[in-house]
């Protein structure tokens, strides 16, 4: 038996860090959106548990034993005795180290897929678990609807409501290690600044495209001034989008180093993207939309 899923890019429409936790976690308050380019991921099921990669962007998915599809699986079958597993087949097209929550959503790509193979729901305390267990962004892209996120990861709201908003995604060819950019933060342990939360704010707005965009738009990502001061190209990339005519708001998602612009309209997203790749041969520059 094979099954398949898309593991969609995860984007970080706002993200606000308050601050670490005691035990050293940072503190966030993020709306998670996905996009419409994604990995695909195949379970072949079987008595034992293996990985394949393969696709344009294989390399960056790093050593086999790193992969967050096995450490998922390992993570499953160590809360679930008996759990059937098999072998994976990881065709990689997301640029990694991106800000694009690729290794997240193919690691929540292989927990849907083994609960699949289970008959398990998704609800399951031990799939629910598995996605703790496995990293911080793999709760949210569990089921791959739009939240607000908030906490180390762990805190998620109920599915919020996005209309399909036209995007170009652009990742400028760096490599932006989260770990690197959280510590330019250098925020202490054990502090955490108080907040606004936003979600209240953006109820009503779903079908509301232009308002929500404006919504967007009010919020922040406080990881990108230092993403930009550790990798100078990602200010160049911010740039480059949001000159682009029909964008509205062009904003780094997660630790980078991809940037989102959002558009007035798909053909605007189209336009900028072939605007844009003769003169950046070397970026990664995708239409899309994001909802």
């Amino acid at each position: 038996m094979r099954l398949n899923e898309h593991a969609r890019a995860k984007v970080n429409l706002t993200l606000a860090v308050l601050g670490r936790r005691a035990d050293g976690y940072h503190v966030l308050d993020s709306l998670v959106a996905f996009a419409d380019v994604a990995d695909s991921l195949s379970l072949e099921v079987g008595p034992d548990l293996s990985l394949e990669v393969s696709g344009p962007r294989a390399e960056g998915a790093g050593a086999l034993a790193d992969n967050l599809v096995l450490k998922a699986a390992n993570a499953l079958a160590s809360r679930f005795p008996g759990l059937v597993l098999g072998h994976f087949h990881l065709m990689k097209a997301l640029p990694a180290a991106a800000g694009l929550g690729g290794g997240s959503s193919d690691a929540a790509a292989a927990l849907r897929l083994l609960a699949r193979a289970n008959k398990l729901a998704l609800t399951h305390d031990a799939v629910v678990e598995a996605a703790r267990a496995t990293g911080s962004d793999v709760p949210v892209c569990l089921e791959a609807r739009s939240r607000w996120m908030r906490g180390a990861g762990e805190i998620l709201s109920e599915p919020v409501a996005l209309p399909p908003l036209p995007a170009l995604l652009v990742n400028p060819g760096v490599a932006t290690p989260t770990a690197e950019v959280f510590r330019a933060l250098a925020f202490e342990p054990g502090h955490v600044a108080p907040y606004d939360e936003m979600l209240p704010r953006c109820i009503g707005l779903a079908g509301k495209p232009a308002s929500l965009v404006d919504f967007i738009a009010s919020g922040r990502n406080d990881l990108q001034p230092p993403a930009i001061a550790l990798r100078p190209v990602i200010g160049e990339a911010i740039e480059a989008v949001g000159q682009q005519p029909g964008c509205r708001l062009a904003r780094m998602s997660g630790s980078g180093a991809t940037v989102f612009g959002l558009f007035d309209t798909r053909e605007a997203a189209k336009i900028a993207a072939e605007a844009l790749r003769p003169f950046k041969p070397g970026w990664w520059i995708v239409e899309t939309s994001i909802g």
